[in-house]
């Protein structure tokens, strides 16, 4: 009998240690914090980082949903700091925001609510007229890119009717020169609305007056041209592409000095592209039919660099203009400036097969023509296969 209940009290024990050891323990619980957020105009801010540090340093993160709705869970008991971390844009810039600190206890949720429009009315007058000023400001820029962008789709079509007009039969230019008339006068008219939204000091003012300066330059307003051209400049000194364009239209005013000023310090500011600075000019005076004046632009941007034949073929055209006569007996003799030949030979030597080099052959068969005898052989070297 005695046996029996030794055995009986040694199963007890382990049916007890069993039970112990299956039975299911209880999870450690923790708590919550959520919260809406709403913006400015009181309705509900999405997309804004919340975050919760612990007193220890511990950090948990959550976004609001489109109904301005946050939760952060899984926390232990204690208190914790809540802030907005993250605005959504245009309001990325903005720096944090401390909602506050709040108690979470075990198995809770602790609510943590925010609407910003409440609290700008509390915090004054001031905070709001800088509010009213921010958003108008926004408005003012969305105004200036949706003018900034109808202006420069109107430039591309103004320079692709500018194309069609080189191109078109006597019969259709008057229309076309009409149509880049109106699309100049479009352009115009919409950066001059751009310029409406700029501000003192606004970063985007040299672009809207450069562009300003194109349109009217497309359009072949060159004093409008040049005067918005400068305003670009004045807004932004540094940017060589400001200067060329002036450039071009001053050479084509006739303004010499004034455009090699230009481009010279479109060259200074720009070296490893000085080399086109000059030929710009050069193309400038020679599509004015002033090809004597092309000829040092040319030759300084031929210097620079060496295997343009555009250039040598240009130099060339723009030498014979100062070509001269010497009587020689009864006869006028025609006597090329230094390097006309040599100019022409060039560009054929770098382009033999190509458009500059074969004006520039027609061109030595021109002088020619004007001076049987002379030598105008050029020595184009065959290409390695």
């Amino acid at each position: 009998m005695k046996r029996f209940l030794k055995s009986w009290a040694l199963a007890a024990i382990l049916m007890a240690a069993l039970a112990s050891a299956l039975a299911p323990r209880a999870a450690a619980q923790t708590g919550s914090i959520s919260g809406t957020i709403l913006d400015l105009s009181g309705k509900p801010y999405s997309d804004v980082g919340v975050q919760a540090v612990s007193e220890q340093g511990a950090k948990q993160d959550a976004k609001t949903d489109s109904t301005g709705k946050y939760s952060i869970h899984g926390l232990r008991s204690g208190i914790y700091t809540v802030t907005v971390v993250a605005f959504p844009p245009p309001n990325d810039k903005q720096q944090p925001y401390p909602i506050g600190r709040v108690q979470v206890q075990n198995g809770e949720d602790a609510k943590m609510d925010v609407n910003f429009k409440e609290i700008l009315a509390k915090q004054g007058a001031a905070v709001q007229e800088q509010a009213k000023k921010a958003e108008e400001a926004k408005a003012k820029l969305e105004g200036l890119k949706a003018h900034f962008n109808a202006g420069n789709a109107l430039i591309d079509q103004e320079k692709q009717v500018k194309a069609d007009l080189q191109k078109a039969p006597a019969d259709q230019r008057d229309a076309l020169k009409q149509k880049l008339a109106d699309l100049s006068d479009q352009a115009v008219k919409e950066f001059q609305e751009a310029s409406k939204s700029l501000v003192e000091k606004d970063p985007n003012a040299h672009l809207v007056w450069f562009k300003l300066g194109e349109a009217y330059d497309t359009g072949g307003r060159n004093d409008d041209a040049v005067q918005a051209y400068q305003q670009a400049i004045s807004a932004k000194p540094d940017v060589p592409g400001y200067y060329n364009n002036l450039g071009n239209v001053l050479a084509r005013a006739g303004k010499i000095e004034e455009a090699k000023a230009a481009y010279t310090k479109s060259a200074e500011l720009d070296p490893p592209n000085a080399a086109t600075a000059w030929r710009n000019f050069g193309i400038s005076l020679y599509n004015a039919n002033r090809l004597g004046d092309a000829v040092e632009p040319l030759q300084k941007s031929a210097d620079l660099e060496p295997k343009n034949p555009q250039t040598w073929y240009l130099l060339g055209a723009s030498l014979v203009y100062k070509m001269t006569t010497k009587k020689v007996g009864d006869k006028e003799v025609v006597q090329f400036a230094p390097g006309t030949i040599e100019a022409y030979q060039k560009a054929v030597e770098l382009d033999p097969n190509g458009t500059w080099g074969q004006q520039a052959k027609q061109g030595l068969e021109q002088l020619q023509l004007m001076a049987p005898g002379i030598d105008t052989k050029v020595n184009v070297k065959k290409k390695k296969s």
